[in-house]
């Protein structure tokens, strides 16, 4: 049967959950403040969840809250006092990859949807339909499938159980996510929330009789990345990713900004439509899709296990930064006598060119004409991050609208 794919987009925050509405998303995942993997993120209070939902409610969009950490004995009673909490909130699912929470969730709150984690390594059909006899209405496939293995999944599970996949983002060198490095280098345990990322750090070697005497493993003049991957762009890729199965093209991204999500939402959502349209207007727009999903902060781009397994040309062994093309300035929170209220994320000056991102796909360049602060003082500029300005524009922008600067 043709399935119609869920567009889900993480959110870190609560201004970054209207974004993801607003640009495009179906569906967002959200961690709360405990049992999610993500204890870097700025993650939800019960409050900011409680607003996000409501929100993405009005707008026709779902909210799945992560609660995907493997845990230990101490955690358990916390989980159930934490699920007390969101039976009241009622988000659309919980996504999990422990059976012991898993069975706390089905216990205590059954009417919400229990998704399993990618966490959980889900990598046939017969652990799908495991999960479905417990009650699961979603399984997160794991990073390592191909597309051909998703089809032979799909074949062989039921038609109400659904298939959510990574289709871009940062990509983990570890199965599924399943890593030991942070835990081991600095007591900080990846598989519990905490990951410090080793796989981008930059490695040498140290032969035993040699103690102090560091070689790089491969010869250039930043040092070598070992670990580091590409991250995974299945842009091109919507028909295949359609017709192999999938319920949820899931992008990867709960540490992102505002910028970054409304970049991907915006550029998926019309590649889907797109292609669902016409699949001949999806290959006109490809160099609009490139173009766009090019301009956020990224890594250089993959298809990951997709189409086999990754070879040495995913890696990159030079650097571990990131190409940036766009500033993010802030988003518009409101407008009022032509001035548009920001919090302020970047410096930004009097006189500037700089952009105003829409979500129907438009960047219109506008020239800035005034800052003012708080009390009203006029400003020449605006160096002082997280600052609440008003900002006159030659075009005044729409709530929700991003302001971003090209570099």
């Amino acid at each position: 049967m043709s399935r119609h794919p869920e567009l889900l987009i993480p959110a870190s925050s609560l201004e970054v959950l209207k974004t993801a509405v607003v640009f495009g998303a179906d569906a967002v995942y959200i961690g709360g403040e405990a049992f999610g993997l993500r204890a870097k993120a700025k993650n939800f209070s019960v409050d900011e969840m409680r607003e996000g939902i409501a929100f993405a409610h009005e707008h026709g969009v779902k909210v799945y809250v992560t609660a995907n950490i493997l845990a230990h004995n101490e955690d358990l009673p916390g989980v159930r006092a934490y699920f007390r909490e969101l039976k009241e909130i009622r988000p659309d699912a919980l996504i999990i990859a422990d059976p012991g929470i898993f069975d706390i969730a089905k216990e205590i709150c059954p009417e919400i949807d229990r998704h399993i984690s990618t966490q959980a390594n889900n990598t046939n059909w017969g652990t799908y339909n495991f999960w479905h006899r417990q009650g699961a209405s979603r399984v997160v496939s794991a990073r390592e499938l191909s597309l051909e293995e998703i089809k032979e999944l799909r074949a062989n599970i039921p038609d109400d159980l659904e298939i959510e996949t990574f289709v871009h983002g940062a990509m983990c060198i570890s199965y599924s996510g399943r890593c030991l490095l942070s835990s081991y280098f600095t007591g900080r345990d990846a598989n519990r929330g905490a990951c410090t990322h080793p796989c981008r750090w930059k490695y040498a070697v140290v032969e035993e009789t040699r103690p102090g005497e560091y070689m790089p493993v491969y010869e250039n003049e930043r040092g070598t990345y070992i670990f580091n991957s590409k991250d995974l762009c299945m842009i091109e890729h919507i028909p295949e990713l359609i017709d192999s199965g999938i319920d949820s093209f899931k992008i990867e991204g709960r540490m992102k900004t505002a910028l970054y999500v409304a970049t991907v939402a915006r550029t998926y959502r019309r590649a889907i439509d797109d292609y669902q349209t016409d699949p001949a207007l999806y290959q006109k727009n490809m160099p609009w899709y490139l173009d766009q999903i090019s301009n956020c902060t990224y890594r250089q781009f993959t298809t990951g296990f997709f189409f086999g397994k990754p070879d040495e040309n995913t890696q990159i062994y030079d650097n571990n930064t990131y190409n940036k093309e766009y500033t993010y300035l802030g988003t518009a929170e409101e407008t009022e006598n032509g001035l548009c209220r920001i919090t302020q994320k970047n410096k930004f000056s009097v006189g500037e060119t700089i952009e105003i991102m829409k979500p129907d796909g438009r960047n219109v360049e506008v020239t800035v004409r005034r800052i003012l602060n708080e009390e009203g003082e006029e400003q020449e500029s605006a160096p002082h991050s997280r600052q609440i300005l008003r900002v006159e524009l030659s075009e005044t922008p729409d709530r929700y609208d991003i302001l971003r600067r090209g570099e």
